[in-house]
C-alpha cells in the first residue's frame, strides 16, 4: 500500500506541467496555482488577451503578458502566498484591457455608418423641419437628433455633416424658388409670404439641433454662424431670384388698401429688411411704414404736407367701411377739419420729442 501511495504522488507531481491548466483552474479548492502550474498560467493568460482564435493580438497584451510572466518566481510550489496574488491580479489587468478596447472600438463611427445610419435620420428630420405648417406636430425625436449630431461632431464629421446640410437646405430653396416663379400674380406675395415664414421658422429647430457643430465647427474654423448662414442661402437663391418680381406687386398693393392683408404686407417687408437691409433703397416710403426710422426726421416746413398725407389716408379708410368711432355728437363736415388740428398736433408733439 504504501509502494501504491508513493507511486500516486510521483505521477501527480510529474503531471504537473501537463496538467497546469487544471490545477490553475482548480486553484479556489486546491491552492494548486503556484504548483507546477507556469505553464498553465501562460496559457490562459495568452488567451485572454488574444481574444478568439484567429484574431489578432490585442494592444497591450504583450505587456499584460510581461506582467503575468513577471509574476512567476523560479522554484513552482515554494514561491508561498505571494504569487497567488500577483497572478490573479494581472489576470484581472488583462481582462480590464480586453473590455476598455472593445467598448473603444465599439464606439467608433466610420464614414461608411455615417452616411448610412447617422446623416438618413438627419436628412429626414430636416425634411419635416423644411415643409411643416405653423403649430404642426412633428414627430420626430429632438433628443434623438441632437444626440446623433454630438455623436458625429466627436467623431470628426463636422466637416462632412455641415456640407451635407448645406447641400440639403440649398436643394430644398431651389425647389421653392422654382414653384414661386410658377405662381400667379395674384398670389405671388402671398406665397412668398408663406415660403418667407416657414423656412424662419424651420431655422428656429434646426439650427439649434446642430448648436454642438456649430459651436465647435463653423464658429471655431470657418468663423462664421449657423444661423447667419442658413439666412444667406434663402436671401441667394430665393429672394435676390424675385426681390424684382416681388417689389412692384408690393407697390401696387400698397396704393391699393387692403388687397393683401396689412400683416402679410408686415411680414414680407420686415422679412426683406432682415435679408438684406439696403433693400429700403428701393422703396423707402413702403419700408418706413413697418421698420423706424428708415426716412429721415419730419422738419417743420414739411407739417402742411404730412397733414394732407394723413387726411387722404383717413379719406380712404373711411371708404372702405372703416368709422372713426361715435360721430354722433359731431355736426356733419367736421371729420377733416378735426382731423387737420389732430393730426398737426401729433406731428408737433413729435417734433418736440
Amino acid at each position: 500500500m504504501e509502494e501504491e501511495e508513493e507511486s500516486m504522488e510521483e505521477e501527480g507531481g510529474g503531471g504537473g506541467g501537463g496538467g497546469g491548466v487544471e490545477a490553475a483552474m482548480d486553484d479556489q479548492n486546491h491552492n494548486n496555482w503556484g504548483s507546477g502550474g507556469g505553464y498553465g498560467r501562460h496559457l490562459l493568460g495568452d488567451r485572454l488577451l488574444r481574444g478568439p482564435a484567429g484574431s489578432p493580438p490585442l494592444p497591450g497584451a504583450a505587456e499584460a503578458n510581461g506582467v503575468l510572466r513577471g509574476a512567476e518566481t523560479p522554484g513552482g510550489a515554494h514561491r508561498g502566498a505571494a504569487g497567488p496574488a500577483a497572478g490573479a491580479g494581472a489576470i484581472a489587468a488583462a481582462i480590464n484591457i480586453n473590455a476598455s478596447t472593445s467598448k473603444f472600438l465599439m464606439n467608433v463611427i466610420t464614414i461608411e455608418d455615417y452616411k448610412s445610419t447617422y446623416w438618413p435620420k438627419l436628412d429626414s428630420a430636416i425634411d419635416q423641419l423644411l415643409t411643416q405648417s405653423p403649430g404642426d406636430y412633428i414627430p420626430i425625436s429632438y433628443e434623438q437628433i441632437y444626440s446623433c449630431v454630438y455623436k458625429c461632431v466627436c467623431q470628426q464629421h463636422s466637416e462632412q455633416m455641415y456640407s451635407d446640410l448645406i447641400k440639403k437646405i440649398t436643394n430644398h430653396l431651389e425647389r421653392v424658388s422654382k414653384e414661386l416663379q410658377a405662381s400667379p400674380p395674384d398670389l405671388y406675395i402671398e406665397r412668398f409670404n408663406v415660403a418667407l415664414g416657414q423656412y424662419m421658422g424651420a431655422l428656429q429647430s434646426i439650427v439649434p439641433l446642430f448648436i454642438y457643430m456649430n459651436k465647435f465647427y463653423i464658429e471655431t474654423k470657418l468663423n462664421r454662424d449657423l444661423k447667419d448662414d442658413l439666412i444667406k442661402l434663402f436671401t441667394e437663391h430665393v429672394a435676390e431670384k424675385h426681390i424684382y418680381n416681388l417689389m412692384p406687386l408690393l407697390l401696387e398693393a400698397q396704393s391699393t388698401p387692403f388687397q393683401i392683408t396689412p400683416s402679410t404686407m408686415a411680414n414680407i417687408v420686415k422679412g426683406l429688411y432682415t435679408l438684406r437691409p439696403e433693400w429700403v433703397q428701393m422703396a423707402p416710403a413702403l419700408f418706413s411704414k413697418f421698420i423706424p426710422n428708415i426716412l429721415p426726421p419730419a422738419v417743420e416746413s414739411e407739417l402742411q404736407e404730412y397733414a394732407a398725407q394723413d387726411q387722404k389716408l383717413q379719406r380712404e379708410l373711411m371708404q372702405n367701411g372703416f368709422a372713426r368711432g361715435d360721430q354722433s355728437r359731431k355736426r356733419a363736415g367736421e371729420e377733416l377739419t378735426y382731423s387737420k388740428y389732430e393730426s398737426l398736433t401729433l406731428l408737433l408733439y413729435q417734433l418736440w420729442l
